[in-house]
Formats: structure tokens, C-alpha cells, sequence
């Protein structure tokens, strides 16, 4: 397991344009722009997108905590 793990990290580590990867036409539009305004709003949009999962779990991690500590 630990091997795979290892593995993989390495092959994500040595392979930066996989990472780096965009759909075709959001590159394509942010890429058009004089400004960075587009940019930063789908940054932004994406942060809140992934933001958005973690507060929920957090959230149902710390109400299983409080239900857990009361019994």
C-alpha cells in the first residue's frame, strides 16, 4: 500500500503538466483576456467550490464529536 502510495506521489511530482491541466475552453478563454478579471472569478469560483466540502464535514465531524462526548 505504502509502496503505491509512493508511487503515485512520485508520478504526480515528475508530471506537472498533468496537474497543471485545464478544460480546453476555459484555457482558451482566460488566455484571451487583456485583464486578469476572468481569471480571478474563476479562481475565486473554483476556491469556493472546493471550500464549500470541507466546512460540511468538518461540520458533521464536530456534530459527531459533541453527540459521541455527551454519551
Amino acid at each position: 500500500m505504502k509502496k503505491s502510495l509512493l508511487f503515485f506521489l512520485l508520478l504526480v511530482l515528475l508530471l506537472p503538466e498533468v496537474s497543471d491541466a485545464q478544460c480546453a475552453m476555459c484555457r482558451a478563454a482566460l488566455e484571451s483576456e487583456a485583464d486578469n478579471s476572468q481569471a480571478e472569478g474563476i479562481n475565486n469560483g473554483i476556491v469556493y467550490l472546493m471550500a464549500i466540502p470541507y466546512i460540511l464535514v468538518a461540520g458533521l465531524f464536530f456534530f459527531i464529536y459533541k453527540k459521541m462526548r455527551n454519551t
